[in-house]
């Protein structure tokens, strides 16, 4: 039996209360409530290093963050989405961007899972086992060529051959936002697929945090270096 205080879910990152009842912080990991799948009552994966537990909210009664209640943001530039961002990428819900959380923290470094959003977005949380890459730094309208370049080798493991890309050893990417009205990850999707990168190598997280905290999962806040 694994009991479990939400202090012991907190122990070196800044956690916000999406996995555990906030009146009642002693849970049952082998007994959970609300479980992500019959088969999938939790999980785990590293984040900055560290083991995060996965798990949705156990409050039946836990409610959406208000940051997510809007229905309604002006279009443009908060349009709703495509059901798929291009014909050859890959729209992933809930149980496929676990899975490659999973597989990721479990040490397959060809995967990499980006929050696209910028830091007035990631100051309140994100999903654990992605990293932060803002949209605008793929982006050719806002970023220089060169800056671009210096992702897509060190980042991503593409190799440059004069003006073209082997992007054979490329990593794949899984890319999400804010939800089904953010246009950044898709931005930055395109302007990969225009550069060559390959389409199976790019996976989208369409519901982003705004779904993610829907299901009342565990979300993260990055520390500050040296904390």
């Amino acid at each position: 039996m694994k009991i479990l205080s939400l202090a012991s879910l907190l122990v070196g990152l800044a956690v916000t209360v999406q996995a555990a009842d906030p009146l009642d912080d002693i849970f049952d990991l082998d007994d959970l409530r609300v479980k992500i799948a019959p088969w999938l009552p939790y999980a785990t994966v590293l984040h900055q290093g560290r083991e995060v537990i996965l798990m949705r909210h156990q409050d039946p009664g836990n409610t959406i963050a208000s940051r997510f209640a809007v229905t309604s943001r002006d279009c443009p530039p908060f349009c709703v989405q495509p059901m798929k961002v291009h014909a050859e990428v890959e729209t992933l819900g809930e149980l496929e961007l676990i899975d490659y959380l999973q597989r990721k923290s479990d040490g397959d470094d060809s995967i990499l899972v980006i929050d696209s959003r910028t830091s007035e977005w990631t100051a309140s949380g994100t999903i654990p086992g992605s990293v932060n890459l803002p949209w605008v730094r793929l982006d050719p309208a806002q970023t220089e060529v060169s800056d671009i370049a210096d992702i897509l080798r060190f980042d991503f493991g593409a190799v440059q051959l004069d003006e073209l890309w082997d992007f054979s050893n490329a990593k794949t990417l899984v890319f999400f936002c804010n939800g089904p009205w953010c246009g950044q990850s898709p931005t930055n999707i395109r302007a990969l697929l225009t550069l060559g990168y390959p389409p199976e190598k790019l996976k989208w997280y369409r519901g982003g945090l705004q779904s993610w905290e829907q299901f009342g999962f565990t979300t993260v806040i990055d520390q500050p270096a040296g904390h």
